[in-house]
């Protein structure tokens, strides 16, 4: 039986996804009674954390890193597919692809604004990351060398995104857990394009269906990787489960995802590039073969393909927007002074 005009079947994903997307858009943490106490009574009462609370500062400085490298993610995240904008094959596919990396844009300006409130300031973070002090995501450090990676790299690596994400929503921070939830329901709006753009290659020629069994094979690894070293190498994970800030385990999150991709792949007709890779009825779940963390380490570390290159761009882009941004700075300060005069002060 064919498949109808209006585009391809819905995604399936697990129930495990399903309901924790569930539980966090069910989340109202601002119009909920507090407990009284400190902040050790607000983690164990699952309350967020709010800008003007006391915390550790250790907990100040673990969401400020993550939020900045999360951010820094989203803002150079824009570069593997914005090249490819002007060489899309048809309008519709040029539009959203655009709204794809306006998203991203996006993403980057709502964590910054919730770093902000933790008191680091976006210039010091900015400059961390062009001086290479902070990292971002490293699957952004390979190449997108045909236009199906386009569609892989939305399909793997924002489906990677959202199983890493959605938790966020519920993450023990206030500014941080509302910011997510307007994130992940952009990122699902990307995967869901990369799926459909993946699902007409495979239903078109043999060299798009080549092209595309291509790029998902190359960035399978990637998107695997993009979950961190694994739970016994991983630095900052207990502690950031131990205050609600991450709510899964690197390994438990790498091991949902598989869980997620193998019945869509299915759907897709490709085929993941894990001979390895099979339903473990006694588990539960798909066994697979974990990405190389010797080459996550070397690309986390600046040694990946595209990581000075990506990095460049971004100071060039920087240095070229400098009179934008001492433009605006110098129409806000005549603004205040202007509203200063008028009222007298």
């Amino acid at each position: 039986m064919s498949q109808p005009i209006s585009g391809p079947p819905p995604m399936p994903v697990t129930d495990w996804l399903s309901a924790q997307w569930d539980d966090a858009c069910a989340l109202d943490p601002r119009g909920d009674a507090r407990p009284d106490g400190g902040f050790d009574d607000l983690i164990a009462a699952e309350r967020k954390i709010e800008p003007r609370d006391q915390m550790p500062s250790g907990y100040r400085e673990t969401l400020i890193r993550q939020l900045g490298q999360h951010a820094h993610s989203e803002v150079v995240g824009m570069q593997p597919e914005a090249h490819w904008i002007p060489r899309a094959p048809t309008l519709h596919r040029k539009a959203v692809l655009l709204a794809k990396v306006q998203d991203e844009a996006g993403h980057g300006l709502y964590l910054y604004a919730a770093a902000e409130t933790l008191g680091a300031t976006r210039e010091d973070m900015l400059a961390a990351l062009l001086a290479g002090r902070q990292g971002y995501l490293s699957f952004i450090n390979y190449p997108t060398l045909t236009w199906a990676d386009t569609a892989a790299l939305a399909w793997l690596t924002d489906g990677a995104a959202i199983v890493n994400q959605v938790p966020l929503c519920q993450t023990s921070y206030g500014p941080y857990a509302r910011a997510m939830l307007r994130v992940c329901r952009e990122e699902s709006f990307h995967h869901r394009q990369g799926f459909d753009s993946l699902w007409v290659m495979m239903r078109g020629t043999a060299a798009q269906r080549e092209m595309a069994a291509d790029a998902v094979a190359r960035w399978w690894y990637p998107a695997l990787a993009m979950f961190g070293p694994p739970d016994a190498r991983s630095t900052h994970s207990a502690q950031s489960m131990a205050w609600r800030i991450k709510r899964f385990s690197n390994d438990e999150l790498r091991q949902r995802f598989v869980d997620v991709c193998v019945p869509q792949a299915e759907l897709l007709g490709v085929t993941l590039p894990d001979p390895a890779m099979r339903w473990n009825a006694e588990r539960r779940h798909y066994d697979f073969t974990p990405p190389d963390f010797g080459e996550l380490t070397q690309v986390i570390r600046g040694h990946g393909p595209c990581n000075r290159q990506r990095l460049e761009h971004r100071r060039q882009v920087h240095e070229e927007g400098r009179w934008v941004r001492e433009a605006a700075a110098e129409y806000a300060r005549k603004h205040a002074m202007r509203n200063g005069g008028q009222d007298g002060t």
